[in-house]
């Protein structure tokens, strides 16, 4: 089983995970220079600095969709766990506890017909 979450937060995620590539790989190439590894060293260096700072920059306008995104989402109590969560969509998961959410009669995950 794959664990679900929201989808603001698999924004952030995948930032996160652009950010820490980014750097492990500008720290991993500075290891043609460190190590002395002649021509070939600061060519490596050079092209996972540059890989890697736009990794960061990736990840740095993903960060800015998610916190817009994160704005104009609609903000609804979730039934399960009673905390306040934001919903992206017609159906979304709480932040919290995961349960799927529904604004839209026609999407709701129970079949029951009832919305937030």
């Amino acid at each position: 089983m794959r664990l679900k979450s929201s989808k603001v937060n698999e924004f952030r995620l995948w930032g996160l995970l652009l950010t820490m590539g980014g750097m492990a790989l500008m720290i991993v190439g500075l290891a043609g220079i460190v190590f002395d590894w002649g021509i070939a060293g600061r060519w490596i260096a050079a092209v996972s600095m540059v890989v890697g700072a736009i990794a960061m920059l990736v990840s740095m306008g993903i960060y800015f969709a998610a916190g817009m995104m994160s704005t104009s989402a609609t903000v609804v109590e979730c039934p399960e766990c009673g905390r306040p969560t934001k919903i992206l969509g017609k159906t979304d998961r709480c932040m919290y506890c995961k349960t799927i959410l529904s604004l839209d009669p026609k999407h709701d995950p129970a079949g029951t017909g009832s919305t937030l």
